[in-house]
């Protein structure tokens, strides 16, 4: 048996396992408001919102992606009396307690006004995934030294777990709940106005299990002692190691891949599933067909991060983001056929099927990539380290282009209003867009009718799958076989 055979099945100790289930804890509260941020927040806004002005709101998610410029100091200051990680992860995880349950006290004055303000809700939401994105600093260092090194491929298994929970609890799930209609549908005998959970109780919910867990981790979970080798480590020394990764000629290639990677999914990933609401899907269908693929992704996870060991830890992910391509050919397909409601069931578990499929490919890539840098991470400065490649990086891969994407979708759009003039006559003017509350007003207080001529959904779907085909042939293809190969010492840096 070879040694990468062995490192495969090396065996999940006693602590391991308990570090386990702390880690997945920990990512599912970081969880919870990306689910919002990502995914309900949208949902909830869409139908009063154009698509630029959901576009601006998507901004609130780049604290993911520019935690390069604090991760140092999450690294390199602390108190060694409470632990180099907990000294972050606690106060932290206090404040966005205390975050969740004042929105949850405000909710109802942020989200149910006619026209809500984006650019408030981009702040407010902003403010939050900043400090989840802090956490997550902290939590993925934590893991390079809870887990032993024969097992640390299950880092990234733990994030996925932990964080899809996370993200489908706050998304599929509180959608569900949420729906007076999906309430009346499955739940109740007799019809009522008002939904099972208010986003003001579930942002409370969870502002208290942040406050539990977090006093539990303060008393019951004691941290190991510092690093001899990074226990000098000032804030100066952090950001120069850090400058010094980015030096590395690997880690460059490997920055520049993770920009480009997600080009080609990004109008599925972002505009499909808006779309499919829009011409008739509901959203307690769309959060029964999410539920159904959760725990289809759970096991993708495990089973990604045993396949992303040794040698060829990028093969998975490689041979996924062919598939995750065909996916976007699929659900583009989907969404030009999609039937006249009501949904048959037969239609209605082919799109299930589609979505758990493509969701298994995307977890696969997720893992994948994620399994590949906690191998090569240094965890002297695990944070640091992860924070470059993975999170800034590889999280600005996928939120860079989603804002173009979503302004192009009406850019591309062509909106008219036709207006009846008697006679059978009627005077044709051209609309800015005919998706939002907003939108369609303005026509019908003309007495018209607003008509989507062209969709710039599918000239944004083209032009995204070209590009994604162009771009894994010419450099994502041949960089990341290059990158595997990379002997691990080669990805360190000296910290004296």
């Amino acid at each position: 048996m070879d040694e990468h055979e062995k490192e495969r099945r090396a065996p999940l100790t006693r602590e391991d396992r308990y570090a386990i289930g702390l880690l997945i804890i920990l990512y599912l509260i970081q969880g919870i408001p990306i689910g919002l941020a990502f995914g309900s927040i949208p949902f909830l806004l869409k139908s009063r919102l154009s698509y630029s002005e959901i576009g601006v709101f998507t901004l609130c998610t780049y604290p993911y992606s520019l935690k390069l410029f604090w991760s140092p100091i999450v690294d390199s200051i602390f108190s060694p009396k409470l632990g180099r990680r907990k000294s972050w992860i606690v106060p932290i995880q206090t404040i966005m307690g205390c975050l969740m349950i004042w929105m949850g006290a405000n909710a109802p004055a942020l989200l149910d006004a006619p026209t809500p303000d984006v650019g408030k809700l981009t702040v407010i939401f902003t403010t939050l995934v900043f400090f989840a994105a802090t956490q997550d600093i902290a939590v993925d260092g934590w893991a390079l030294t809870l887990l032993s090194k024969d097992n640390l491929s299950y880092a990234s298994t733990c994030q996925t777990i932990g964080l899809n929970s996370g993200y489908f609890l706050s998304f599929t799930v509180f959608l569900a709940l949420n729906s007076v209609e999906f309430a009346n549908k499955y739940w109740r005998k007799d019809p009522l106005e008002y939904p099972l959970l208010s986003l003001g109780a579930y942002l409370q919910f969870w502002g208290v299990i942040c406050f539990c867990v977090t006093l539990g981790l303060l008393f019951l979970k004691k941290e190991e002692p510092v690093h001899e080798d990074s226990a000098d480590l000032n804030l100066t020394k952090v950001y120069k190691i850090m400058w010094r990764i980015c030096q590395l000629k690997h880690v460059q290639s490997l920055c520049l891949m993770h920009l480009v990677s997600k080009v080609g999914f990004q109008a599925n990933d972002a505009v499909s599933s808006l779309k499919m609401v829009e011409k008739g899907l509901q959203k307690e269908d769309l959060a029964i067909a999410v539920l159904i693929d959760f725990p289809c992704q759970i096991i993708g996870g495990w089973l990604a991060a045993r396949w992303s060991v040794g040698a060829h830890a990028l093969r998975p992910w490689l041979y996924a983001y062919w598939v995750r391509l065909a996916f976007c050919l699929i659900f583009l397909g989907i969404v030009y056929w999609w039937p006249q409601p009501p949904l048959t069931m037969s239609f209605f578990a082919f799109l299930v099927l589609m979505s758990v499929l493509s969701s298994f490919a995307g977890t696969i890539q997720f893992v994948g990539v994620s399994a590949f840098h906690t191998q090569i991470a240094d965890p002297v400065i695990g944070g640091t380290y992860m924070t470059v490649s993975v999170h800034i990086i590889a999280n600005l891969g996928g939120t860079w282009p989603r804002y173009f994407v979503l302004k192009g979708v009406d850019l591309f759009s062509v909106a008219t209003c036709s207006i009846p003039q008697g006679e059978g006559d009627e005077i044709v003017v051209q609309a800015s867009e005919c998706i939002s509350e907003h939108g369609l007003a303005q026509c019908k207080d003309l007495g018209g009718t607003c008509v989507t001529e062209k969709d710039g959904f599918y000239t944004v779907s083209w032009i995204c799958m070209t590009l994604g085909v162009i771009i894994f042939l010419a450099y994502i293809g041949p960089a990341a076989r290059r990158l595997q190969a990379v002997p691990a010492q080669k990805w360190r840096v000296h910290t004296s």
